[in-house]
This record gives C-alpha cells, structure tokens and sequence, in this order.
C-alpha cells in the first residue's frame, strides 16, 4: 500500500517481537507519530487496517517501513481488506537469458513486465502475451514464481492488483524494444548486480518479486 509492505498475520504463530522497531497494542488507536520503522500491531482488528487505509490516503508516513496486522481472524480480516478495493487481475514475468534478466523503465522507475489480464484470459497466457507486447521478445513460460498485491488509486476508487508472476526463458530477443504505448522508455538485459542498482528505483512488490527468484534460483 502506497509502496509499503503490509502483512497480515495469525495472531497466535511464533512471533518475534524483538524484530520490530515498535510493537503496538491493537486496544489503541494507531496514531501516525507511532509508525516509525518496521511496525507490528498485536492483536490488530479491521478498525486498525481501515485507519491505515486512511491514513496512506493522506499522509505519506516516510517514516514507516513496513507494517504487520496479527489478527485473531486472519481469514476474515484478508476478505475485509479485498471488500476495500476493486480487484484487478495481472501477470508477468521474470525473463531469463543466461545469467541476466530482462528489467524495463516505465514511468521513472525499473519495473518488469507485466500487464492486466483480458476478460476470462489464462493466467499463464496471459502473462506470456503482455512480456512479448510489451519487450517485442518471444518467450516460454516455465513455473510459477509467486503472487503479489498492490494497491492504487484511480478516479477516486482504491484498486488492489493481484498479479501472478512467472519465470520465462528468452526464445528470441532480435527484435527487442520498448513498447512505447505503455509508457516503457527502456528495455534491458542485467545481471544481479545491475539488478541491485536498479531496485534501489524501483517498487516494493517488485523487490519482493525478485527476492523469490534469487532464493530459489542459483543465478550469480
């Protein structure tokens, strides 16, 4: 939300508080001084989430580097927050060639590339056609990396974006260039260290994206 890590968690699993920049009780109100660091709130009901919600409409809250909800109801406090927003479905990929990845720039920032899913579309499909649209590369999907969420607002109405995101190998890259239509300045293959340089411009969820392929690849 708004660039910063939000987690909900089972109140009750193994925990360790001394992880966290502050641990707050979920019996106050969170008040914006008190998100300093990496913040849980133990015992954290709906009413804590939606004041958050509120707040990152607000307030930037530089200061907040990420945030954990342990909820006594995992299950009902996820559905509470999809009740929040309209949910838009999106795939894409990490796109492998030798020893480098495929990043994009959009927008100012490193990106990779991904896009909405058509009506009814496969997942899988789906994920494919956007990387090929939006690099001019042919691809084969392989497995399936891991999910992310991120939210937005657009006209007035808070979107969260469920995009599925899976490894892909380059089949032909002769004709690679940005597809300018969708705001990509630039297309480039990296290596890890490039790839480090570039999160430190990039977005949270993609960071997130990468972590999952660097721990189960043994790309250098």
């Amino acid at each position: 939300m708004n660039d910063k890590p939000v987690w909900i968690v089972q109140l009750g699993e193994q925990l360790d508080s001394s992880a966290y920049d502050a641990v707050l009780d979920g019996k106050n109100e969170i008040i914006s001084k008190n998100l300093v660091g990496n913040v849980i709130i133990m015992g954290a009901s709906p009413s804590h989430i939606d004041r958050l919600l509120k707040l990152l409409e607000v307030k930037k809250l530089k200061k907040l580097k990420e945030i954990t909800f342990a909820v006594p109801d995992k299950k009902f406090a996820v559905e509470f927050v999809k009740d929040q927003f309209k949910i838009v479905k999106a795939a894409g990929g990490i796109v492998v060639k030798e020893d480098k990845i495929l990043m994009i720039f959009r927008l100012k920032k490193w990106d990779l590339p991904k896009g909405k899913l058509r009506k009814k579309e496969d997942t899988e499909k789906g994920a494919k056609r956007e990387v090929e649209e939006e690099c001019n590369i042919k691809v084969e999907v392989k497995e399936k990396i891991c999910k992310t969420w991120h939210t937005y607002v657009r006209k007035g109405r808070r979107i969260l974006k469920k995009t599925t995101w899976y490894l892909m190998e380059n089949v032909n890259d002769t004709m690679m260039r940005p597809q300018i239509e969708e705001y990509i300045e630039e297309v480039r293959w990296m290596d890890k260290k490039d790839v480090k340089k570039a999160t430190k411009n990039s977005y949270r969820s993609i960071e997130e994206v990468l972590d999952n392929f660097y721990r189960e690849k043994t790309i250098l």
